[in-house]
């Protein structure tokens, strides 16, 4: 197996991993602080929107849960995930991301990855453990890490963003989306996971909020939206799923990229869960870096990805 063929597929794996994160948890839009104009004066807000802004605060505070989640992005990639995450000072947790179909997990069957993956995170980088005969081509470690800065590196803009919305990620993104839509409906009342909930729904325009929330540079910015637009992303439909406590517990997103349709599922419960998420060994752990530099680097545009809060377009070569 060439070393150029793990160097990309292990790209490929890094950058769908990141999004999952930031797909299962959503991404901080804000502080939530705007019920008052920059000159003092209260915005009046519909009954609805003081809803969601109750939802929204409350999750924050919340600061951990469980997460449930899958994704998928049309041929390029079907996933779960399953694990702990918590928010707030930098995103922190552990998931198991399993791919199940698409040409993701073709590639982890062409270099010996097994076909779920444990992945760590904390607040500057984040650790896959891909399993299987991958090791052997590592030199026997079994980790890979991925720092948010070399991400963002040979990534492109979309490294960039996903960098900025991993590092203030908190799964109340979708009501933040929902808030900044202008256009939400109350749907019903549901039972989910066996719990009662007010069922909320609406479209989001993802380029105009990724200029409004992110704190990436305008160049940066601006590459971002190029990719959104080659990527065929323009709007999404939102759903979501508050308990009684005003406590996020089902969020649907649903796309169209240029990649295929995109669907990311995510339920949360045991909020406040306690999460400790330590890096792995060093002597188990290579640092994606320097499997770079030892094989001469990688040619640009191996693997990419355009992110939004959950969508992506994704390419993959071998």
């Amino acid at each position: 197996m060439k070393s150029t063929t793990v160097r990309r597929t292990a790209l490929s794996i890094a950058v769908v991993a990141a999004l999952t994160s930031v797909a299962a948890c959503g991404s901080s839009s804000g502080s939530g602080k705007s019920d008052k104009a920059a000159g003092g004066t209260t915005i009046h807000i519909s009954p609805i929107a003081a809803v969601l802004r109750t939802a929204e605060q409350s999750t924050d505070k919340a600061e951990s849960a469980k997460v449930r989640s899958t994704m998928a992005i049309g041929d390029v990639m079907s996933m779960s995930g399953n694990g702990v995450m918590r928010w707030g000072n930098g995103l922190t947790g552990s998931l198991t991301i399993t791919y199940t179909g698409g040409k993701i997990a073709e590639a982890m069957h062409r270099v010996g990855a097994a076909p779920s993956l444990q992945a760590r995170y904390l607040p500057d980088a984040y650790y896959a453990n891909l399993g299987g005969a991958s090791a052997e081509r590592l030199g026997g470690k079994h980790w890979i890490k991925y720092s948010y800065d070399l991400l963002a590196q040979v990534s492109g803009a979309s490294g960039s963003y996903v960098k900025d919305q991993i590092r203030t990620a908190t799964p109340n993104q979708s009501v933040k989306l929902l808030l900044a839509s202008g256009d939400v409906k109350k749907v019903g009342e549901e039972t989910v996971a066996g719990v009662h909930t007010r069922h909320y729904s609406g479209t989001v325009n993802i380029a105009d909020l990724a200029g409004k929330n992110s704190n990436i540079r305008a160049d940066q910015l601006a590459a971002l939206k190029k990719q959104l637009d080659q990527a065929g992303i323009t709007t999404e439909t939102v759903d979501i799923w508050l308990n009684d406590q005003n406590l996020l517990v089902k969020k649907v997103e649903k796309g169209a990229t240029a990649k295929g349709e995109m669907t990311n599922t995510a339920y949360y419960s045991d909020y406040g869960v306690p999460v400790t998420t330590e890096a792995p060994p060093a002597a188990d752990t290579l640092d994606f870096a320097k499997l770079m530099k030892s094989s001469g680097g990688l040619p640009s545009g191996t693997a990419t990805g355009s992110s939004t809060s959950t969508g992506s377009g994704i390419s993959t070569t071998s």
